[in-house]
């Protein structure tokens, strides 16, 4: 029964700190979105958070292929 668990274990991919990769990626998103739609623009905010996103979406793009094997 323990190899059993261990073999499972040992297979899957997931791990729990991907659902909050997700989830910073999708606030990140929507702070983007909301700071180009304002009237006042900051320079500074979309820049930061146009880096941020772009490295939090290919954090998904890798964790995504590592789930399916590609890697």
């Amino acid at each position: 029964m323990f190899l059993a668990e261990e073999a499972a274990q040992a297979a899957s991919k997931f791990d729990s700190f991907d659902i909050f990769v997700i989830l910073f990626t999708i606030v990140i998103a929507i702070g983007v979105v909301r700071l180009l739609g304002a009237v006042k623009k900051n320079p500074f905010a979309i820049g930061f958070g146009s880096i941020s996103l772009i490295v939090f979406l290919i954090m998904d793009v890798v964790m995504v292929m590592n789930w399916m094997d590609k890697l």
